[in-house]
This record gives C-alpha cells, structure tokens and sequence, in this order.
C-alpha cells in the first residue's frame, strides 16, 4: 500500500493536486519533500530531490548538476543565494546518504546487482484555522514498503525482517529521534508557512476554464474538454435531468497545460440516446472552493468533430500530455522498477 500511495503522490510531479479556496475558506497546506535514490538506470540520475508546497513544485535537484535551484518564481524572490547554498549542501549529504544505504538494502536482501530504487518521502501538513499540523515519514525500496515513522510514538513501522535492522538502530539513536521530532513538530511547519506565505497569490488564486464538447466520430463518445482551469482540484461529470449519470460516463485525469493551468475531460457514451432526450444532459465543471459551477449542455450544433477546428482542439490536448510524460520521467523509472521486480523472479530474502 505504501508504494501504491507513494506513486499517487509522485504523480504530484505532473498534476499538482492543490487545495484551492476561496476568500477565507480554511484548507490545508502541505509541504513535501521526494528523494529517490537509483542503481543502474540507464540515462537517469543517481539520486533526485524535488520539493512541493500545496503541491506545486518549489525546487529541484539531482546527481547530475549538484545544485538546488527554485522552481518558482514567488519562492525565488523571497530567498537568498545563501539560502540555495545551505539546500545544495543537504541534498549533496542526502545525496551521499542514499548512495551508502543502498548499496547496504542491496547486500540486506542477498542482491549482487540489477535496477534498484530506494526512496523517502516526508513532510507535514497545517490547516491554517485549527492552527492542527500533522507529519509523515514513509521509505520504500524497490516497489515495496521499508519503513514507515509512527510519530505518535516515536517508533518505526517495519513490515519486513530487513527493515527490523533499520527499525531497531534508529529508534535507538536518541539524537536522530529528538533532530527528527523538533523538525516535524517545529521546523516543518515554520517553513511550510513561510512558503504558504512567500506563494499566497500564486497558491491561491482560481481559475475557471473553457469547456468544449468534442466528438472523434459520429458513432464515438462525446468528450466534455475543460481547459485553463485552476487550481487543479476540480470535478467534471455528467448529469441527466439533475442526477449525476456514472454508466456510459469516463473520466480522464488531470494534466498540466504549457502556462501551468489545467485540463481534465470526461466522456459520454451517448448511442442509446434519442435525439429529443439531448437537452436532458448536462456537463458540469466544479472549481473546488468555488461558488461558480460551468454547466454545458449537450447540443449537437456546438459539438466540434475532426472537421476544422476540432483538428486544432484535438493537437491542445495531445500538446500537454506529451510533455506530462516527459516531466513524469521519475514516474516511469519507478513502474519500469515494478515491472521488472513482477516479470524476474526476486533472490530469497536473508531472514
């Protein structure tokens, strides 16, 4: 499960699943932090850090330039080069860091070589009018769970006899314990509303978009396209005489567009509809924190089929999921991983 969650949050690297509002609605802000650590993936960096707030990427670093650098123009003016230099110094540590212990997991489960990824994700999370923060602390190796922090307690949460070794050495340490707590409990969440503050007009603001109702065919599903929306927390479905429909509707995900708003899409199979029943069905479009629903009826005269400008339509869809998956590169390391650990039979564990 960890993994599966792990990947979900990865996905942060293309979607960016912010918590938007409106006005002086309360929300949740996040700030996380991703490292993954890898061995023998061609044409891939040794080891990558990314940082979010509100899941919007705020900085980037890998093995193969050394340097954090900001991702973000509102976090870029309110920091120093000291600052990126202190953040360049930690990573190239972590870095190092990772590099050690994976060649140590490796030696753990009787590994001589192979494609191997060792990750951490870790952060915390403040709801800005309960003032409540919480905190995680999640490490995963080669698509399975390694070790998870229980911070209630203190303890570690080991779910195989590798990761006890792991578990009982740093619940030991005291220092590492009373370093990890003050940071999760103190220092997690000052920055976390530094940044909230540094990024409040960008992290904020709401966007509603332009929807169209497309069609590949006559025969073919009717696609509701909503484009230029923001933040990316939104609903999109389809309703007949005010009920949400669920048969003969699919939902597709949301992608990130060149000017960093958002696109979603879902489709209606409409072959057993009857001409005069059209009018019953609507598409609706809901901005999370918003007061404003985009409503767009189904009406064969405002369809755009492959014909004319549908062509164009079709290219400003295709356009942002290509470069989806050129950023969503990490992700692809990590199910080649998966793949690769499902179709090759694992070396016995060393119990």
């Amino acid at each position: 499960m960890f993994m599966v969650t792990m990947k979900k949050k990865m996905k942060a690297f293309i979607f960016f699943l912010l918590l938007g509002i409106q006005g002086a609605a309360a929300v949740t802000h996040s700030m996380k932090y991703f490292y993954i650590a890898s061995s023998q993936v061609p044409n891939f960096p040794e080891f990558v850090s990314v940082g979010m707030v509100d899941d919007v990427q705020i900085d980037y670093y890998d093995s193969r330039t050394e340097k954090d650098v900001p991702k973000q123009d509102w976090i870029a003016r309110n920091t120093d080069q000291q600052y990126w230099e202190r953040e360049t110094a930690k990573r190239r540590g972590t870095q190092q860091w990772f590099k050690t212990n994976t060649e140590i997991l490796k030696q753990r489960f009787n590994q001589t070589g192979g494609v191997h990824i060792f990750q951490r994700m870790y952060g915390c999370e403040w709801d800005d009018e309960t003032g409540k923060v919480q905190a995680y602390d999640q490490f995963g190796y080669d698509g399975e769970d390694f070790v998870a922090r229980d911070l209630e307690t203190g303890t570690w949460i080991a779910p195989t006899p590798q990761a006890v070794i792991t578990k009982h050495k740093w619940e030991n340490d005291r220092a590492l314990t009373a370093q990890e707590k003050n940071y999760f409990t103190q220092i997690c969440p000052e920055w976390l509303k530094k940044f909230v503050h540094y990024g409040r007009s960008s992290l904020m603001k709401t966007v509603l978009p332009s929807v169209s109702l497309l069609q590949k065919t006559p025969s073919s599903p009717v696609t509701c396209h909503a484009t230029g929306f923001y933040p990316n927390r939104a609903e999109m479905f389809w309703k007949k005489d005010g009920e949400e429909l669920h048969e003969g509707v699919r939902k597709g995900e949301i992608l990130t567009n060149n000017d960093g708003n958002f696109q979603m899409s879902v489709d209606l199979d409409f072959s057993s509809v009857r001409p005069e029943d059209w009018q019953r069905y609507d598409c609706v479009f809901q901005l999370s924190g918003g007061n404003e629903n985009v409503i767009t009826k189904l009406d064969k005269a405002v369809i755009k089929t492959n014909k004319g400008k549908s062509e164009g339509n079709s290219l400003a869809m295709i356009i942002p999921i290509i470069v989806a998956m050129l950023v969503l590169a990490v992700i692809a390391v990590i199910g080649f991983i998966d793949y690769k650990k499902r179709t090759e039979k694992r070396p016995p564990s060393r119990k």
